[in-house]
């Protein structure tokens, strides 16, 4: 969260200006949290310039329940098989979900190479009017960001943006669903951004269990039922925030620049550190992911890099090494802190 923002809650947290009470006090259902809302959905839209084909729905339930809504609702009689393109840990869990309710093809899959590769358009095997295509823009543990899309042949391309929505400015209308969870740079824990192609929203047919329906939660301006007050609020705040940083532009020039900071130290070291992902191009400006020459550097890493005041560095259990995360929130002093320490550490254990 950036520190502004969280100054603001703590500013605001007992009354809300010109409400008397606290966001985690008001209904959900007041002319109070109307306005609230409404002033988060408008700040989504025009941080993302979402276009007026699509709308902007806040659900609650993480990733988990958007791994089973999303096909629920596009997995149709007329268009059953859903293909997944399979490039990290994330996308194969949301994979899982699909045999409930279609047919599963996995149009690539890169575990047989623990994901440290994008595929290339020739290696895809899409299923021609396929109900959908989905895929993870950012790969959180692997450390891979896809930059563009792959053709799809007009299919509806389902993405998991979970930890890079806003990192940088996309085509909302190259989309037919965009889904969320706001703790990476969109907020707090609690509420998912899913942003829809409206004409998709009529796949649902009323055939669902009703919290499962996309349309019931659009009939309901997300509210259909209590909705999570306050990691809207706090989604609304941290939006304004990129817009006084610049928007999503600056904010990706700014990503692209701290992530090369710890980069180039990875690239300069003579091998001690060691990226994941192959392809430079393909690595992620969210998640950059690296080990040393053995676990117990690893490890020493961790340590040292704590006792320097730079926290929450080891590598996912699955994967282990090292994981430095710069998201949005991240200053470039951070980044930049971590690069010094970096080449020290090389310099001392090398």
């Amino acid at each position: 969260m950036p520190e502004s923002v969280l100054q603001q809650i703590q500013d605001e947290m007992m009354a809300l200006p010109g409400v008397g009470s606290s966001i985690l006090e008001i209904s959900h259902r007041s002319a109070d949290f109307d306005a609230i809302l409404d002033d988060a959905r408008s700040a989504v839209e025009r941080v993302m310039n979402v276009p007026d084909t699509h709308e902007v729905l806040f659900i609650q339930g993480g990733g988990a329940l958007q791994n089973i809504m999303i096909p629920a609702n596009f997995c149709t009689p007329e268009a059953q098989t859903a293909d997944y393109i399979l490039t990290g840990a994330w996308g194969k869990k949301s994979a899982g979900e699909v045999k409930y309710y279609g047919d599963l093809n996995i149009a690539y899959d890169a575990g047989d190479t623990n994901f440290n590769h994008l595929p290339k358009q020739s290696d895809l095997k899409l299923t021609p009017g396929a109900a959908y295509v989905h895929l993870t823009t950012n790969e959180t543990i692997h450390g891979i960001q896809f930059k563009s899309m792959p053709d799809t042949g007009g299919v509806p391309i389902v993405a998991d943006k979970s930890s890079d929505i806003m990192c940088g400015p996309l085509n909302v209308a190259d989309y037919g669903l965009i889904y969320a969870c706001a703790q990476k740079n969109a907020g707090t824990s609690g509420v998912t951004i899913v942003i829809v192609r409206k004409d998709l929203l009529a796949r649902s047919a009323d055939r669902l269990p009703s919290y499962l329906d996309y349309a019931k939660h659009s009939k309901a301006g997300s509210r259909f039922n209590t909705p999570p007050t306050f990691s809207i609020y706090a989604t609304g705040l941290v939006c304004k925030w990129l817009e006084s940083k610049g928007g999503v532009e600056k904010i990706e020039a700014e990503n692209k620049h701290k992530s090369q900071l710890i980069y180039d130290v990875i690239d300069n070291s003579a091998g001690f550190y060691t990226g994941h992902v192959v392809n430079k191009d393909e690595r992620s400006i969210m998640n950059v992911v690296f080990k040393m020459p053995s676990d117990e550097l690893d490890a020493r890493f961790c340590s040292d890099a704590k006792n320097a005041g730079l926290t929450t560095l080891k590598g996912h259990r699955s994967l282990g090494g090292i994981r430095a995360s710069v998201y949005n929130a991240m200053p470039v002093e951070g980044a930049e802190a971590l690069a010094a320490f970096m080449k020290d550490f090389a310099a001392q254990n090398g």
